[in-house]
């Protein structure tokens, strides 16, 4: 068993992947694409017969909440993808929280 069976890998087209998302529409594949390959990961999706979608990124250590809640992932402006953009797919109307000094 896995240490943290969160993280999976499995082939795709050959290539062993760490899967970023399962059973997901087109138009949430596109979407979650334009995020990772602006933050540098190279993508691969693959479509099922019923047009849902595996994504997955060829770098096998890489884990999409640690990534996300760590904030190393960027979109196409280079601002920060935070969780509630990850998840809603509205674009980034800024933080909730502002540091003060």
């Amino acid at each position: 068993m896995a240490i943290n069976p969160h993280h999976i890998v499995e082939e795709l087209h050959g290539i062993r992947c760490s899967i970023v998302e399962k059973g997901v529409s087109g138009e949430r594949a596109q979407f979650l694409k334009s995020i990772l390959e602006s933050s540098g990961f190279s993508v691969i999706s693959v479509a099922d017969a019923e047009g849902k979608v595996t994504l997955g990124v060829t770098n096998i250590v890489f884990n999409p909440m640690h990534a996300l809640y760590g904030r190393k992932l960027k979109n196409n402006e280079g601002m920060i993808v935070t969780p509630s953009i990850w998840y809603t797919m509205k674009p980034n109307e800024g933080f909730y929280w502002e540091y003060r000094k």
